[in-house]
């Protein structure tokens, strides 16, 4: 059986790899690649941060390192919605990943405000 944090980690890994495959997609300018490389790092610290986030060795170190995936999920989405906004990308060939980037954003966020609950405590 698969775990919520696996499940998550195997999700976070797929935005991280459609990310990398659409920004194959951009178009060669120099605009793309600088807002296309802002994503990349953003979707890929995503996964990796949350894979870290499993590893938490106390409670504040598992708040610290949620708090770097909230943060990374918000800038990935910003940078997605930035790319269509701009003209970059046409927005129907960014709705999937916006869609995933905005649930993964909204889970990690309400992670993060419950985890924050006083009383709360850790589990994996």
């Amino acid at each position: 059986m698969e775990t919520q944090a696996q499940a998550l980690k195997d999700r976070t890994k797929q935005f991280a790899i459609r990310v990398i495959r659409s920004f194959r997609a951009l178009p060669r300018t120099d605009e793309a690649r600088i807002m296309g490389k802002q994503l990349l790092r953003a979707a890929t610290s995503v996964a990796a941060n949350y894979r870290a986030v499993c590893r938490a060795r106390s409670r504040a170190d598992f708040v610290a390192k949620l708090g770097v995936v909230v943060e990374e999920a918000d800038e990935a989405a910003f940078w997605l919605e930035f790319l269509c906004d701009s003209g970059t990308m046409r927005k129907d060939r960014l709705q999937n990943l916006n869609q995933e980037a905005a649930e993964l954003l909204a889970i990690f966020a309400a992670s993060q405000r419950t985890v924050k609950s006083p009383g709360k405590t850790m589990n994996k």
